[in-house]
This record gives structure tokens, sequence and C-alpha cells, in this order.
């Protein structure tokens, strides 16, 4: 291993966007620091992903604190510092999507603390192995920019993680913090959020979003909330 590799930190990468871009950023060579809930797939993924690179995956939900400082944990073991952070893991909430009089509170809290609040707690921990000029990219969606019926407690999760990430780079200048919307994705959360219809048609994650997120990498751009279509315009 070179002095000189990458390292990526990335929730929720054991399937959809976030197993899509861990696998792009392994066959070039990087890092990987990788979590997700269930274990099992976690496991599959390591298996595949370590085939390219080293990988390290720690398995729980990133709402429990002692998770996080696991993961920050691993980063000072290995002694890695990061270059990259993606603040994948996300949850929809309940299936069918509800109207927000009808949403049930305790999910309400289930979906803002694992799409708002985790995000800037493990910023929090692993904020001493970022290295300058470090990217962090929070996932974000089109329902925290329109207000789509039944997307509420989802649509307004993101809504706040966007802000939040905007504040975050106004505060952190020595990092590059992007919102990124992937839009609509062939992946097991949008088929939770339209249960029994056809998402054949929605792009893989590795049509647009990865190589949007790769452009993100770089750190040239200004610090704000990008979409593959605006990203694509930024390239022209």
């Amino acid at each position: 291993m070179t002095t000189d590799q990458k390292t990526a930190l990335i929730t929720g990468a054991s399937k959809g966007l976030g197993f899509a871009l861990a696998e792009n950023l392994a066959r070039k060579g990087w890092k990987l620091l990788i979590n997700a809930r269930d274990a099992r797939q976690l496991l599959s993924a390591k298996n595949f992903l370590q085939r390219f690179t080293e990988v390290v995956a720690i398995s729980g939900d990133v709402r429990d604190e002692i998770h996080l400082w696991q993961l920050a944990e691993a980063l000072a073991q290995h002694q890695w510092k990061v270059d990259l952070v993606v603040n994948n893991a996300s949850t929809l909430g309940v299936s069918p999507l509800q109207p927000l009089l009808s949403h049930p509170v305790d999910n309400l809290h289930l979906v803002f603390h694992t799409n708002l609040i985790a995000p800037v707690s493990l910023l929090q921990k692993v904020q001493s192995y970022l290295k300058d000029g470090a990217t962090i990219v929070n996932v974000s969606s089109d329902a925290g920019a329109e207000a789509y019926e039944k997307w509420g407690a989802y649509g307004g999760s993101k809504a706040g993680l966007d802000h939040l990430t905007a504040i975050l780079g106004k505060e952190n200048p020595q990092f590059h913090f992007y919102a990124f919307d992937p839009g609509d994705m062939r992946t097991d959360m949008h088929q939770a959020a339209f249960p029994g219809e056809d998402i054949s048609d929605r792009p893989t994650p590795t049509e647009y979003a990865v190589p949007a997120i790769l452009h993100l990498v770089k750190g040239t751009l200004p610090n704000g909330r990008y979409t593959p279509q605006l990203l694509k315009l930024q390239q022209a």
C-alpha cells in the first residue's frame, strides 16, 4: 500500500448507492471504512470490495453513539486520515408513506435522527481524522427541495440536512461540504416508497449518481447543493 493512498468513510455501504460508490472507489485503490445495519449484507460487501483494496467494515445503526465512536476508533487503530466522508445511510420511514398528521411520532424520531442528526454526530467524532481539504458529501433528496404529499418525514429530514450542510461549510472552510441529491434511482429504498410499482425504468446508482459524486470528490466546486443534472452542466 502506498502512503498517498486515499481513504473514504461511507455509511450505508452494503447496497444501493453506498455500495456502488464503494465499489468504484475500491477499484481505484481507495481504502474504505464502511458501515451498514445488516451485518450479513455488510460482510458480503466487504468480501467483494477487499478483492480490490483494504476494507474495514463495522455493522451498526448510525443512531447508536457507541457505533459512531467505533468508526472513529477504527480510524485511530489503522492510523488512517480521511479524504472523503459520505453520509449515505438513510431511512425512508413507514411504507407505504403517510401524511404528516398520520405519521407515527416514534417513526418521525427515527427518521430525523437517522437522516439529520446522525450525519452531524458522525462528523463530530471523526473530525480529527479528516485531512485538510477533505470532502464531505451528505446524500440528500429532491424530496428535501420539493413539497411532495406523504414525503413530509423523509423530505423534512433531508431539507434539514441540506441546511446543516450549508452551515457546516461556512463554519469549516478547510473542508468541502456538499449536499448531493442523486434523484430517482433503482434501489430498495425507492421501491419501498412505491410498494408494488415497477421501478425498473429508474436509473441504477452507477448511471448518474456515482459519476456525479466522483466529480464532487475533486473538491473544486463551491460548497453547495448539487444534482447529477447540475454537475453535468458544470462539466459542459
